[in-house]
């Protein structure tokens, strides 16, 4: 076969962002007064959309790089040309396979095409008859990456900033050959990481110098001129200087067998920890990889071709690009009711009242990442001292750990300063408050800083669920005021809920998301309502759960009733995380603002109020048991749920409060609540967040009657 008998594949899509395959011959230079070895035909994979716009591959720019690839091998086979190179425009080699073609292919048959035409392209790249060389210059995911694997060697920028195989998160496999050559390259071990633990982490990527340290490149240049860098190298391994790989294996090697099966292992071990195993994707990536050790690699391309097609037909793979695609990627760039940016004011100095743990966080950010003077305050020295000494310990841990320079350290250290005194506000722009979350206290803090801020000056709010306008109620300005909610730890949790009461002023509004922007966090414009979005989501979820205990369920039975959504972590995990206390507190807030829905436990009352922080006590044989003590506190009812009856009932709580939540106008529309809980509270990507997965189970209809998301959005049908 060819690429050109894909040509009926590439057909179905018309409108593709083409990224074309250009061909420079480039003569490779001489070594030590000997001659040229021979012409270097240099590929340059560029979509014409300039620095910013990542090059993907579809079928049309597949079947055109095959084209290109077909003509050079014939170019070797008349002695035109001594090698082949790759590379890309600016910023990127190639980001990877064009999801947005992948998922409309609704047909098996066309997603196994797109993956054998993959196939076919990369095989004619690892054999056109001389060496190719992949010259990976910037972004390289996926089907990029992929690309440099069948090349025969592989050079990389110190600036390339993203290499990852991130199938496993997308809800694929590296199924253009990644996952049969990554192993056999740097090891199955590290294998398992790249594929696995990497792509299940948050889809974490790898820098060129941490790709040529795993052995993934075979030399580092740096970017000034890293391709004149990379063809001399190319030149000297044409001319027989080929490089050491160190890692290499050969599946063949009996000990190289063993280690890899205790990789494979490791890595379903990381899969049930990430996930529960609730998406198929991941385990699919060490199926091929446990079965590939003993198979040809046309065999292993074979299994790789439909797997992928299967896979691209789930609902999880499709719940994956919608989250990843249109809700992180688009929707959080233009977020719903935001203000014009042009209304936005200048801040250039920043107060933050409290120097607890949540405070010394927000500092911290708001040093570090716009660069304005931040002031703390607290009502003895001793707190700010604490507060202020926070930040500048973990300056020095960034410092530590190579991540900051020691003069941007300096500079960033100098801005945070502390006071027992609200007077150094008078000349800031914008301040928060971060203190104990009781709104008699919150008023009081907004009554004194009213007192010394300026009239133009920002006031904002961390709360959790209390609410804004109650606060805004006795200010004379209570247009400043804006819920502000950051999620802990503040440096790691993208997600902001903004939160507009009655009376926020538009530029207020429009400071408050560009700030976001500068804190390089997602903003997401909330409804003054208790707990606002993630949080009321959450607690619902972990009312529900606690009730089924409270009735009688056993408690590893109810914990683990919600395994087949794949959380990040059991609801008793989480209420242990969140502390006994101030979960009981919040929802006591709810049942308050919404009655039953959010029944109060007087279990976990009695644990609070005998100072017990965590339902669950390890055991000696590492797993989790409730102390007798615990459990003589507590009493319990007579109608136990199975482990589906506890899935089934949280499934429709939560079509229940989400449906009441958009009616209420909360957010906009159910993607800002899908977009909150996968950055406020980790929800897995291949939920969707959470609403194409209460569609796909049907609580959406069995409770509202409907919906939230049309039939084909983040799902088959």
């Amino acid at each position: 076969m060819s690429a050109a008998d894909f040509r009926k594949l590439a057909d179905l899509f018309p409108d593709e962002s083409v990224t074309h395959s250009s061909v420079q011959d480039i003569e490779l230079p001489a070594a030590d007064g000997q001659a040229s070895p021979g012409v270097l035909a240099l590929i340059t994979l560029d979509n014409g959309l300039g620095p910013s716009k990542p090059t993907t591959l579809g079928p049309n720019t597949l079947v055109e790089l095959g084209t290109v690839l077909e003509g050079l091998r014939g170019r070797a086979a008349a002695g035109e040309i001594a090698a082949v190179g790759v590379t890309g425009k600016p910023n990127f080699f190639v980001a990877g396979a064009d999801l947005s073609a992948v998922t409309s292919l609704h047909e098996r048959e066309h997603g196994l095409w797109m993956a054998q035409l993959g196939h076919e392209v990369y095989a004619t790249l690892a054999n056109l008859g001389v060496p190719s060389f992949a010259f990976i210059n910037g972004v390289a995911l996926g089907g990029g990456l992929e690309i440099a694997l069948h090349s025969t060697y592989r050079t990389v920028s110190t600036r390339a900033g993203a290499l990852a195989l991130p199938e496993a998160f997308l809800g694929l496999v590296p199924g253009w050959g990644g996952v049969y050559l990554l192993p056999r390259l740097i090891g199955p071990e590290n294998a398992v990481k790249v594929m696995i633990e990497n792509a299940l982490n948050n889809n974490r990527t790898l820098s060129g110098a941490e790709a040529f340290k795993l052995g993934i490149a075979d030399a580092l240049f740096e970017p000034e001129d890293f391709l004149a860098q990379s063809v001399a190298w190319a030149a000297g391994v044409v001319s027989g200087t080929a490089p050491e790989r160190p890692v290499a294996v050969d599946p063949a090697d009996p000990a190289v067998a063993a280690r890899w099966t205790d990789a494979v292992a490791a890595g379903r071990a990381v899969v049930e920890t990430k996930t529960s195993n609730a998406s198929p994707a991941p385990a699919e990536v060490l199926n091929i990889m446990a079965a590939n050790r003993t198979l040809t690699q046309a065999e292993s391309a074979a299994l790789e071709c439909e797997t992928l097609a299967s896979l691209m037909q789930t609902d999880e793979f499709r719940a994956t690009v919608y989250a990843f695609l249109d809700l992180v990627q688009k929707r959080a760039k233009r977020p719903a009711g935001a203000p014009g940016r042009e209304l936005a004011r200048s801040v250039t100095k920043i107060g933050v009242v409290g120097a607890g743990l949540m405070a010394s966080q927000l500092a911290l950010l708001f040093a570090r990442q716009l660069g304005v003077p931040v002031v703390l305050t607290d009502i003895d020295q001793e707190r700010v001292d604490k507060g202020v000494g926070y930040v500048h310990n973990e300056v020095d841990k960034l410092v530590a750990k190579g991540r900051l320079a020691t003069d941007v350290a300096t500079k960033t250290k100098a801005l945070v300063t502390g006071s027992v005194s609200k007077e150094p506000f008078a000349d800031a722009d914008f301040v928060i408050e971060a203190v104990f979350e009781e709104l008699s206290v919150k008023k009081q803090v907004f009554a004194e800083l009213e007192a010394v801020v300026s009239p133009e000056c920002i006031l904002a709010t961390n709360t959790s669920s209390l609410s804004v306008t109650a606060m805004a109620a006795d200010m004379q300005h209570p247009g400043r005021l804006v819920g502000f909610h950051f999620f802990n730890p503040v440096a790691v949790m993208p997600l902001l809920e903004i939160v507009r009461a009655p009376k926020t002023d538009d530029a207020v509004l429009a400071t408050a998301f560009e700030l976001a922007r500068g804190l390089k966090k997602t903003a997401v414009l909330v409804k003054d309502a208790p707990a606002f979005v993630v949080n009321r989501i959450l607690l619902r979820l972990m009312g529900e759960v606690t009730a089924a205990f409270d009735e009688g369920t056993p408690a590893r039975v109810a914990d683990a009733a919600l395994r087949p959504m794949g959380l990040p972590m059991t609801p008793f995990t989480l209420l242990a995380m969140v502390g006994l206390p101030v979960a009981q507190h919040v929802q006591e807030s709810l049942h308050a603002a919404f009655g039953d829905r959010f029944p109060v436990s007087q279990n976990l009352q009695k644990l609070v109020d005998n100072n017990v922080r965590s339902l669950w006590s390890a055991a000696p044989d590492g797993r989790h048991e409730i102390p007798e003590a615990t459990t003589a506190l507590m009493s319990f009812g007579s109608t136990p749920s199975t482990a589906d009856e506890v899935l089934r009932r949280t499934q429709d709580a939560l079509a229940e409060e989400i449906g009441l939540m958009l009616e209420e106008g909360v957010v906009a529309a159910p993607q800002d609540i899908d977009l909150c809980m996968i950055l406020g509270a980790g929800w897995p990507m291949f939920l969707g967040g959470i609403t194409p997965y209460l569609d796909r189970v049907g609580a959406s209809e069995r409770v509202n009657g409907k919906r939230f998301l049309p039939p084909g959005v983040a799902s088959r049908s």
